[in-house]
């Protein structure tokens, strides 16, 4: 397949490859899936999977891990109810689409196929190891810390895959958030659950009612914009994202009325890292992040070639795949504390 190249700024060139075009989508309880895109296809009905455990469970579906009984093929089963309702309907249509064209980007969770099953929709994806939340609480569970490189890597797979949705797919994310991060044991790190990704019509998303309100920009909870905005939302989104996962704790407190969220996130200064353990690029690419005025908040490009990113692009000490395994392998040992964010 032919890839575009984009050159950003700072010299950093980004190769991108060209989408592929989103079929109708015409169900039933079997379809034809390729692990690879160099592999067989293989022929898979929904009455021979087998549920293994459940993954876990979003607004409108659940995600359970499968095998295939004859083949033995593990994957992840988002099931979605299937209604009337128009903006359920136009929500899976939406996550159909986005998870299609996936399978050109290497930062978003492959798509196998869709069928459809005793009125459920059922997404067929790759099966990942972890999410980024239930990994970071692990870390700190176990008495350690987030290593400033993993949050770099982590953090440059997650702009990527963005950058990928809004480029080529003319799409917004809108809730960016660690337990929509995956990771897996080869270290890779892919953004998923497409479910509320919005349309963008002259580069703005029109809808309010999505997304995660602790990680929400004040620009979708106050003010002008909160009917219109752009990717600088998922940006803000991000910003919370690696401060939550780089102290162990989400950054604001719970709100017990929407009066609390919008004095706390629109009226007090923004988070930010502290300055003890990290350096001056990853403090200073977070305070971009989470700069309150949208307009001064930087967008994937620009994102794409700060320091901090350009480090993680570079290096070649720390091994991804290494460090998830040592995590995922090691006893949980000690109690576990609440790290959850307000809801």
């Amino acid at each position: 397949m032919a890839r575009r190249e984009r050159k950003l700024p700072g010299g950093v060139k980004l190769q991108m490859p060209n989408p592929l075009e989103t079929p109708t989508m015409n169900l039933d309880d079997r379809c034809k899936i390729k692990l690879t895109n160099e592999a067989d296809e293989i022929d898979i009905c929904a009455t021979d999977l087998m549920v293994i455990e459940e993954l876990g469970k979003g607004g409108y579906g659940i995600v359970e891990k499968m095998e295939h009984k004859q083949s033995g093929i593990i994957m992840a089963v988002k099931r979605i109810k299937s209604s009337i309702n128009d903006q359920s309907q136009k929500q899976m249509l939406t996550e159909l689409e986005a998870c299609k064209r996936s399978d050109c980007c290497p930062q978003m969770v492959r798509f196998y196929g869709a069928m459809f099953r005793e009125g459920d929709v059922w997404i067929c994806m790759e099966v990942m190891d972890t999410s980024l939340d239930k990994f970071y609480k692990k870390i700190y569970r176990i008495g350690r810390r987030v290593p400033e490189l993993f949050i770099a890597k982590m953090t440059l797979s997650v702009v990527e895959g963005l950058n990928f949705m809004k480029e080529q797919m003319h799409l917004i994310h809108r809730d960016v958030k660690p337990s929509n991060i995956l990771l897996n044991r080869h270290g890779q790190v892919k953004i998923c659950d497409f479910g509320i990704s919005g349309h963008l019509t002259n580069s703005l998303a029109k809808t309010v009612q999505a997304g995660c309100k602790p990680y929400m920009p004040p620009e979708r909870i106050d003010g002008e914009t909160k009917s219109a905005y752009d990717v600088r939302a998922d940006v803000w989104s991000l910003g919370i994202t690696i401060v939550e996962i780089a102290t162990g704790t989400h950054p604001y407190s719970t709100w017990k009325t929407p009066f609390e969220q919008l004095k706390q996130v629109v009226k007090e200064p923004p988070p930010k890292l502290p300055r003890d353990g990290f350096t001056l690029d990853c403090q200073y690419f977070v305070k971009r992040c989470l700069e309150k005025d949208y307009n001064e908040r930087p967008k994937y490009p620009e994102l794409l070639a700060m320091p901090f990113l350009e480090m993680a692009r570079n290096d070649k000490s720390f091994i991804m795949a290494k460090f998830i395994n040592d995590l995922l392998d090691a006893p949980s040992n000690a109690p576990q504390t609440s790290t959850k964010p307000p809801s």
